[in-house]
């Protein structure tokens, strides 16, 4: 799965938890040219879909993610380099 990830063109990926809430919260940047065909090679892979099959059942999405999205994305207010 980390094969495929580096793969698909993203980079400094980090995943963070908050307790006792628990809700995790990642990050990450996309490096590529096409995100869409990244992102199907992605949720092609058997072993990301096995990891997929495991996880899904445990993630509770928020009610203020927008239509068709599993996550909620999040709009950058400050980035300093």
């Amino acid at each position: 799965m980390l094969a495929r990830i580096t793969a698909s063109n993203i980079r400094n990926y980090t995943i963070f938890l908050r307790e006792p809430e628990n809700i995790l919260f990642g990050t990450w940047e996309y490096h590529g040219t096409d995100f869409a065909a990244d992102m199907a090679a992605i949720a092609a892979d058997p072993v990301t879909r096995d990891w997929w099959a495991l996880t899904d059942p445990c993630q509770v999405p928020l009610d203020s993610r927008s239509e068709g999205e599993w996550w909620a994305t999040m709009e950058e207010v400050f980035h300093l380099d």
